[in-house]
């Protein structure tokens, strides 16, 4: 029987080592790490790492931003603010409750795990689907993988942690319960999923584009130095605004003139994509998520009201 175990161990070791993340922080700003992830989607041959986790080292301890999209992305994700640093992780915040960004939860359950109380609310809601969801797209980077919900509901404002001065602002164009984090002492602004850049939007929670445009407007008044977007390349510029602006004024007005015109949503998943945006990842697959999940409500928007109690 010892034989057969040990077989059985060489040829699960190799298949485990390959569920590696090789999580590398790069320093972008003073006490500032980013762990960039892929612009792709979601996928067995990423893991499901195509999201942006950063974390930053004060006085006090460590603030980490966002979690990943795995237990297991949260553990390496910890080993590797181990290797950067002998401070303690002190505080943990969520941008908001996609997957992407919370499921490594379960690796920081020993300190605060902060969130807007929406993104509580809407985690605890889909949190289970979308775990499930992530398992058939991802397999096995998964394993142990269960939904953790935040410990400590963040309102907007100023929050000071060892030398830093983090302001965090509640928006919502995203998913309606959106965090963004200033950290005034560097200007590093991490944007969550209100700001994608050289990768298509997704919309599955938004309440609608003007709310996400008037988002936009708000984050790039900020006297920010450095963007880090929720998913795509950190720039010092104005570029992924000009992106996202952009973006979302074309995806408004091709459904605003698509339902005036009576187009069935079939036509709409079709509609040409401008050439500026060709070379933004996976445009062509977001295009389709996005008129499933708003054009609707811009069909609705074209209906004429009829009251039958009304009176000539």
């Amino acid at each position: 029987m010892r034989w057969m175990l040990l077989l059985c161990l060489t040829f699960s070791l190799p298949a485990l080592a390959d569920f590696d993340y090789q999580l590398k922080p790069r320093q972008i700003a003073e006490d500032t790490w980013l762990l960039e992830g892929s612009t792709d989607n979601f996928a067995k041959a990423n893991g499901g790492n195509i999201v942006n986790t950063g974390f930053i080292v004060t006085d006090d301890g460590v603030v980490v931003i966002d979690t990943g999209p795995s237990k297991r992305y949260g553990e390496a994700l910890r080993k590797a603010i181990a290797a950067t640093t002998d401070k303690p992780v002190i505080q943990v915040l969520l941008t908001h409750h996609h997957p992407d960004h919370v499921l490594g939860n379960q690796a920081f359950s020993d300190v605060p795990i902060g969130a807007l109380a929406g993104t509580s609310t809407l985690l605890g809601q889909q949190g289970e689907a979308m775990a499930e969801n992530l398992y058939r797209l991802v397999g096995d980077w998964m394993r142990g993988t269960e939904v953790v919900l935040p410990t400590q509901e963040l309102t907007p404002g100023t929050l000071n942690i060892g030398g830093h001065s983090l302001r965090l602002l509640g928006l919502r164009g995203h998913t309606g319960a959106d965090l963004a984090i200033l950290d005034e002492k560097t200007g590093v602004l991490f944007a969550g999923d209100l700001v994608f850049y050289e990768r298509a939007l997704t919309t599955p929670n938004s309440p609608g584009l003007e709310a996400w445009q008037a988002d936009i407007d708000q984050l790039e008044a900020l006297p920010w130095t450095l963007i880090v977007p929720g998913h795509g390349p950190v720039t010092s510029d104005h570029a992924p605004f000009v992106q996202m602006r952009d973006y979302l004024g074309w995806l408004d007005q091709l459904m605003r003139d698509g339902a005036s015109s009576g187009s069935e949503m079939g036509e709409m998943i079709r509609s040409p994509i401008p050439e500026r945006f060709a070379a933004i990842s996976l445009s062509r697959y977001e295009l389709i998520r996005s008129v499933s999940h708003l054009y609707p409500s811009y069909e609705r928007g074209q209906m004429t009201r009829v009251d039958s109690g009304s009176r000539p």
